[in-house]
């Protein structure tokens, strides 16, 4: 079966599944998850469900499995590629993961941060702060990026020179898998030589393999000084292409 709308049925249905609260169904109510951040693009959708635990983001993808409906899921939406939203308004559902916003664990002993997917970045480097330790992924939309949504599209941001992509800051993952059942990959290992390493499988796949839903971060002792230098490099003295003479082909 495809849904091409909303039948009270359905719509009590999807309420059954993350509460009255959970969905959204009005433009008005869905006008903050049909945009992206740069405002350059617009979608639809046929209703935004917003889960509030992993077994909630079960229920939906079975019901939605159910009904042949199409799932876009949404972290903090702070992209520019209108990646979390559907600019073709095929009349799937949003699944906004910004209820799943608690931090689960943190481990200081042994450097481990355990965080619903949900979690703003900010709120992650403020609870490692508090417990004395660094979590360097940075970015300029780190107050409202998720992590989940940092997980699934492998952010880099500033330090990545010196402490790598996402994917090299994370322990492991929990995800709700296309048929509803969750894969719980947490263990708090560095050292695991056991196969296959799964979770990588889902950190920057955006959501095409499964639904993030908890992040286990890799911490780092908090520096006792940060300083900022700048270095400033003279210009090229190469020759502009725009200098009259015809350009030869490009080196190969």
């Amino acid at each position: 079966m495809t849904v091409h709308r909303l039948s009270p049925e359905i719509l009590s249905a999807m309420e059954g599944a993350v509460g009255p609260s959970g969905v959204a169904i009005s433009g008005s109510d869905m006008a903050k998850y049909l945009g992206d951040w740069s405002g350059d693009h617009r979608g639809g959708a046929l209703a935004v469900l917003k889960p509030a635990s992993a077994a909630e983001v079960q229920a939906v993808v079975r019901l939605c499995g159910a009904l042949g409906l199409g799932i876009i899921p949404q972290g903090g939406n702070t992209g520019l590629v209108a990646g979390a939203i559907d600019i073709e308004a095929r009349g799937a559902v949003v699944i906004s993961l910004e209820r799943l916003n608690r931090i689960r664990l943190v481990d200081a002993d042994n450097f481990v941060l355990q965080a619903d997917a949900g979690c703003v970045l900010q709120a992650i480097k403020d609870a490692s702060e508090a417990h004395d330790c660094l979590f360097p992924l940075a970015l300029g939309a780190q107050g409202s990026c998720q992590i989940g949504g940092n997980a699934a599209s492998n952010a880099g941001g500033v330090n990545v020179l010196r402490y790598g992509m996402a994917r090299d800051l994370i322990l492991g993952l929990e995800v709700v898998l296309p048929d509803g059942e969750l894969w719980d990959g947490f263990s708090g290992l560095r050292k695991d030589n056991r196969g296959y390493d799964l979770k990588q499988l889902f950190i920057g796949s955006e959501g095409t393999l499964g639904i993030i839903t908890g992040v286990e971060l890799k911490l780092f002792p908090r520096p006792a000084r940060i300083e900022t230098a700048i270095s400033a490099l003279p210009p090229s003295k190469r020759p502009s292409r725009c200098s009259g003479k015809r350009a030869g082909p490009p080196p190969t």
